[in-house]
């Protein structure tokens, strides 16, 4: 048993709260800990983009769920520069771009494989240093040189806030990514997970990424 119905309606009543369409809201749900046949019945309540950390694990899932065609498949977790190949040919999006170095990379792997893969810069805005993410003072020249690359579609932004408890105290950290992309004029931002998505929404995510709270009672 799977909870997409609770999940969408405090999507609903969080875009609700802060005056937007939640149709300009998309869940991504993150198969990270679900079974196949868990993914099976979120794509029959009408999930259609599914989010994986691993490009093996998303390569096992993505094979078994062959006869379902159009959904779409988001690259979330930390991508290493040697699995980029086969993230190009699996993902439809990658939103962990944290170095040029991977970007050159992902952008020659995009075009080898004759498609163009829509990016998101990864932005470490707490400045943990056990974070992924470029820092908050470097992420404007990545954005610019990946603007550059062949093969990539900039998109926007992505951050994981610090995990707490408290749902609020991410709150600042979706905050200060919102005002980054606003003066990038960068449209899109993957925040937001299931223990702080509703704030998320609430400071402008357009793609929320949950995983426990839809698959794990």
């Amino acid at each position: 048993m799977i909870n997409i119905k609770e999940v969408r309606r405090r999507i609903n009543e969080a875009a609700e709260r802060a005056g937007r369409d939640p149709k300009g809201i998309t869940l991504i749900a993150v198969t990270k800990t679900a079974a196949v046949d868990q993914v099976k019945e979120a794509i029959d309540s009408g999930v259609t983009d599914f989010g994986e950390n691993r490009v093996q694990a998303a390569k096992e899932k993505i094979s078994c769920l062959s006869g379902f065609p159009d959904i779409k498949w988001h690259m979330i977790g930390h991508l290493q520069t040697n699995k980029v190949k086969q993230a190009a040919l699996l993902f439809d999006a990658v939103h962990s771009v944290d170095s040029l170095r991977l970007a050159k990379e992902l952008s020659l792997k995009a075009i080898e494989v004759q498609k163009t893969m829509p990016v998101f810069i990864e932005v470490n805005v707490s400045g943990e240093e056990t974070k992924y993410g470029i820092k908050e003072g470097e992420a404007e020249g990545l954005i610019e040189e990946s603007r550059r690359l062949g093969g990539l579609e900039l998109k926007g932004l992505m951050t994981m806030a610090p995990f707490s408890d408290d749902p609020e105290a991410s709150r600042p950290y979706f905050r200060s990514l919102k005002l980054k992309a606003e003066s990038l004029k960068l449209k899109e931002l993957s925040m937001g997970m299931s223990g702080d998505f509703e704030v998320a929404i609430e400071e402008g995510a357009t793609i929320v990424r949950i995983g426990s709270a839809i698959f794990n009672k």
